[in-house]
């Protein structure tokens, strides 16, 4: 499988007359709209437009695998291969986007992954992003496959291993036909795959990724395990430029004092991120997430479908997976976010931070007469996202983002998160899903109570 093209960056370009006829035909409003062209890594106001879906309407996304497959590709600019950012008709800066995810199919028979082993040389300040040949030293080289394994990557200039990684562990899995259960392959499984990686991932015509399913890691065979597909990259376009995999308070860190073109100075400058990369293993089919407009159009992307994730992704990747994604998207007016609302499916909330049955607000209600108090039980979820360099300054990041939308003290947010909610681990090393009840009433004031009565039938 070829690199990219010689020339394309998926960066920076200056628009021509041509391609500006193509902009001006992609304000085109669609109420129906599928996406299948990729950036090279990059998220940003620079990034040519996918097409444009009407408020209400409904975006098909057929997105190749994140991570490991951009990561040994010399050329991306960031660690996952997400679509062109979609323009939402009527979306302004300053609103936000209710994002309806109403299906994730998942088309790839089998992938890779496992634990990395980043490759000296092979980069200078950051693996995921600067990219050089460790020989020749060309920047973001175009490379080509030779055979199978770790060194299957070549640079297409002279020759020599360009991939910035391999396994520290690594595993394989083949996948039912049904998606509900995997198993990992011994060596000569690997193997097979491996010489027909391409086809077996399905890896989409415009994608510019080659398939880890090349390195044919071989780890603890014969274990089985459960499949439930979700989306680990979706949200929103910010406002400066800047690699997909990075665009998260965890990640991003990398960028700070980086010596690339999209390094950044200090930890202010990351608050200009929109938090798409959340890993988040709940963001699938049924769930509705909340994201804010940074700029015009909003700038929907989506990519990095995984086939499973245990809590936290521990390893720091898990199985990457081509797929499709269906959803719908609502414009919230006047909703001004720092980060996105996840409103997960019922099933997937803990037990306390549910909504209340009936039986547990007549409970209620009887209690509060009893001891002369009104009780409110008029409550609902909601998940506030929260990032940063570790678990602890994710959760702080939440604090502050869900104190300024519902307009409550730092120790209210607490007690009531402590009461009837709590903090989940999406990915470590920092990112948070802060959830709690909360009261229908602020929840109308901001906009947001349609929304949660629609998801969770209240």
């Amino acid at each position: 499988m070829a690199g990219p093209s010689e020339g394309v960056t998926g960066g920076e370009l200056m628009l021509d007359p041509a391609q500006l006829r193509c902009e001006m035909s992609q304000q085109e409003v669609n109420q129906e709209l599928y996406v299948d062209q990729y950036t090279l890594g990059l998220v940003g106001p620079d990034q040519e437009w996918a097409g444009t879906v009407a408020d209400g309407g409904t975006v098909t996304t057929y997105t190749p695998p994140g991570c490991w497959g951009p990561m040994i590709t010399p050329s991306f600019r960031g660690g996952h291969e997400v679509t062109r950012p979609i323009r939402v008709e009527g979306a302004e800066v300053g609103d936000a986007v209710a994002i309806h995810i109403r299906d994730v199919e998942v088309t790839s028979m089998a992938t890779s992954t496992g634990s990395m082993a980043e490759r000296e040389a092979a980069f200078t300040d950051d693996p995921f992003v600067d990219h050089r040949c460790p020989e020749c030293g060309t920047a973001w080289p175009d490379s080509v496959v030779e055979g199978t394994g770790e060194g299957a990557i070549r640079c297409a200039e002279c020759g020599a291993n360009a991939s910035s990684f391999g396994f520290e562990y690594g595993y394989t899995v083949a996948f039912d036909h049904e998606n509900a259960v995997g198993i990992t392959l011994d060596e000569d499984g690997a193997h097979a795959l491996a010489t027909n990686a391409e086809e077996v991932m399905d890896i989409p015509e415009n994608a510019r990724q080659h398939p880890i399913l090349l390195y044919e890691p071989d780890g603890m065979p014969g274990t089985l395990g459960r499949l439930r597909p979700f989306i680990g990259n979706i949200g929103t376009t910010p406002s400066v430029t800047m690699p997909d995999s990075h665009n998260a308070g965890d990640f991003g860190q990398n960028l700070i004092g980086a010596d690339h073109d999209y390094g950044v100075e200090t930890e202010a400058d990351l608050e200009k991120r929109t938090d798409g990369h959340m890993d988040i293993p709940e963001v699938r089919a049924g769930a509705t997430l909340i994201c804010p407009v940074d700029v015009d159009g909003g700038g929907i992307y989506v990519g990095d479908l995984h086939a499973n994730q245990g809590d936290g992704e521990l390893s720091l990747h898990t199985t990457d997976v081509s797929g499709t994604v269906t959803m719908d998207v609502e414009v919230i007016e006047d909703l001004d976010l720092d980060g996105p609302i996840l409103l997960p499916n019922e099933a997937d909330l803990p037990f306390i931070s549910k909504p209340y049955s009936d039986d547990e607000r007549d409970a209620g209600e009887q209690l509060g007469a009893e001891h002369g108090v009104d009780v409110n039980t008029e409550m609902g979820p909601i998940q506030v996202v929260g990032s940063g360099a570790t678990v602890n300054d994710a959760t702080q990041n939440a604090f502050d983002r869900a104190s300024k939308l519902l307009d409550m003290t730092e120790g209210e947010i607490r007690a009531r998160c402590t009461f009837t909610g709590g903090v989940q681990i999406g990915r470590l090393p920092g990112v948070v899903q802060l959830d709690m009840l909360v009261p229908m009433e602020i929840l109308e004031d901001r906009g947001l109570d349609g929304l949660v009565r629609e998801q969770y039938g209240l």
